[in-house]
């Protein structure tokens, strides 16, 4: 490519390689460093953006869209900037977005919180992942993990001194069962991270499921820390149900929210933890030794898109899942076996009819040969398996997912053409 740097197939492995090996595994044995990050690689999503730019493809891999939200927000927000205060905002947020942030909370699911003592906006949701198992998670207990599971919870509960248990699911389902659930919860057992719609395999769970979390909780000591990020992407017949709106869940439940999913402006780092309020007195306190607060003038944005732009937002879920079949019926003719995508950004296909390769291979050979980055499924399992299937993000304009189905077409044409063998290429 003109003007690009491009590296050799060799470099491109040792590059990827520590991604795709133990997730987990130490890669130093310098004890000047926590052992939980000094071991860990660098995220699979960073190397492969990188690998995407480098390689001028295009990036199915990472979930961000590629069109910003509705310029009233961000007007909203420019003038908040040059017009109101630019000095540390309360530490709990803006009361105006903790009133609206409620209200909303009351509008989409019926459940009340007090804006001044059960809410907290944070610099992003991961922050409020971070500050929610901080708050909860202590040396020896168990943190419980459903696996596959986003990528930051487990080194955030290992910093915590936690020892992480995991609920596997198993495809093509990805069913949670109260027996799976009764095996993992012990007495040690502070919390379980509840993440639904679940990113990466796009489940919703459904009322039942969330009811056998809640007899499993409430026979325990746990408290839920629910990660709803994608609470307004639920497909078709599918709803999204926060199980603090379940029967005796509330006073042990918080939810986690980001207005970056919400809105298409992920760049904010805007998020925010709602629950009881002894729940969020302890949140809150991990919260100001991490950021302590949130850009005031986002805030401003983020309180006027809650009130005034929620259409965006629910006209978002249906152009993303018209999306989504495009991008589903088209790897269906290239011979993926795609899995339900009950919501999310994300749709997970099987590649055992296209190679024998696991998913992490298949997934650099995309990317190298075929123009296209994905993400392999197994990098969210603790134990790195089932590893033949990948992730591909949908949340981009229909002409680059039209794109990137041309791209794998033409290359996967090319390689029957030359009688390369793609099973066990």
């Amino acid at each position: 490519m003109r003007g690009q740097t491009i590296v050799s197939d060799r470099l491109l492995l040792r590059l990827c390689a520590p991604v795709f090996e133990n997730h987990f595994a130490m890669s130093s044995d310098d004890r000047r460093f926590n052992p939980v990050f000094s071991g860990l690689p660098t995220t699979i999503f960073t190397v492969m953006s990188a690998l995407a730019a480098e390689r001028q493809a295009i990036n199915l891999g990472q979930g961000f869209p590629d069109e910003d939200g509705p310029l009233a927000i961000r007007n909203a927000a420019a003038r908040a900037l040059k017009e109101d205060s630019n000095q540390y905002p309360p530490m709990k947020g803006i009361a105006e977005l903790r009133r609206s942030l409620c209200a909303h909370t009351k509008r989409f699911y019926g459940l009340s919180f007090d804006p001044d003592g059960e809410v907290v906006v944070t610099s992003g949701a991961t922050e409020a992942l971070t500050a929610s198992i901080l708050a909860f998670a202590r040396s020896g207990s168990d943190v419980v993990l459903i696996d596959p599971s986003y990528d930051s919870y487990r080194p955030i509960a290992e910093t915590a001194g936690a020892v992480v248990r995991t609920v596997k699911l198993a495809p093509p389902d990805w069913r949670l069962t109260e027996e799976a659930l009764r095996a993992a919860v012990t007495p040690k057992t502070c919390a379980l991270v509840l993440n639904s719609p679940m990113n990466p395999i796009g489940r919703v769970f459904g009322r039942g499921e969330l009811e056998a979390v809640a007899r499993v909780l409430t026979a325990s000591n746990a408290v839920a820390i629910c990660d709803e990020v994608y609470e307004h992407l639920a497909f078709g017949d599918h709803e999204h149900i926060p199980l603090a709106s379940l029967p005796s869940m509330r006073e042990r439940t918080v939810r986690i929210g980001s207005a970056g999913k919400m809105f298409a402006l992920t760049g904010w780092k805007v998020g925010w933890v709602m629950g009881a309020a002894p729940l969020i007195e302890v949140v809150a306190k991990a919260h100001q030794f991490l950021t302590f607060t949130t850009p005031p003038a986002l805030q401003k944005g983020i309180a006027h898109a809650l009130d005034h732009e929620m259409d965006f937002t629910l006209r978002q879920t249906h152009e993303l899942q018209a999306k989504r079949d495009l991008l589903a019926n088209g790897v269906t003719g290239l011979g993926f076996n795609v899995l339900p995508t009950e919501g999310t950004y994300f749709l997970t296909a099987n590649i055992g009819e296209l190679t024998n390769e696991n998913d992490r291979d298949f997934c650099l050979r995309l990317v190298r040969k075929a123009g296209v980055a994905a993400i392999p499924l197994s990098v969210f399992m603790q134990d790195a398996k089932p590893d033949n299937f990948v992730r591909f993000a949908f949340c981009k304009k229909r002409e680059v997912i039209e794109e990137a189905l041309a791209r794998l077409e033409k290359y996967f044409q090319g390689e029957k053409r030359y009688g390369a063998s793609l099973v066990g290429s």
